[in-house]
């Protein structure tokens, strides 16, 4: 079986892609290897995001904000898909990656802008990760091998329309 790398890419690399990274290596149950990265890094993972993942029993050993440079190197592992899941890193010119993995844009409301009482906010982090949950279960039923690069990119753009 083959494993598949998956970039999540958004700005500050603090909430969504971390989820999404988080919530693929755990229920990709070694199908799926996920990494995440941003444009301009937090260089801190927002601390419901963490909160959120402990309660529902995610690992979150090693996650951490950090820029898509890293995986723009030579050395770093050959990416098979990359999505955004913001819509700033949707707009930016992403740099290029070896191989011409399958890309999309899965854009989820940011959590960590939405301001208000303690419920407010847990309320808009609960909300994007049941978004990116139910695009990751997605994902998951797909039969990758059996689809073309283009058949995965229409698929991905449908995925991209569930859990809004």
């Amino acid at each position: 079986m083959d494993t598949y790398n998956v970039l999540f890419l958004c700005t500050a690399n603090s909430a969504r892609s971390i989820m999404a990274e988080a919530l693929l290596n755990h229920l990709g149950e070694g199908r799926f290897r996920a990494y995440s990265a941003g444009s301009t890094p937090a260089g801190t993972v927002h601390p419901q995001a963490l909160d959120l993942l402990v309660r529902n029993r995610f690992p979150v050993e090693g996650l951490r904000s950090k820029s898509w440079d890293e995986f723009a190197q030579p050395e770093a592992p050959a990416m098979d898909f990359v999505l955004t899941v913001c819509d700033n890193a949707a707009g930016e010119v992403c740099p290029l990656w070896p191989g011409q993995p399958v890309s999309a844009h899965w854009g989820v409301a940011d959590p960590s802008a939405v301001r208000g009482s303690e419920s407010v906010v847990h309320q808009a982090f609960l909300n994007a990760f049941i978004t990116l949950r139910t695009r990751i279960g997605l994902l998951l039923e797909l039969p990758i091998e059996k689809l073309n690069h283009l058949s995965l990119h229409q698929e991905l753009h449908r995925i991209a329309r569930q859990g809004d």
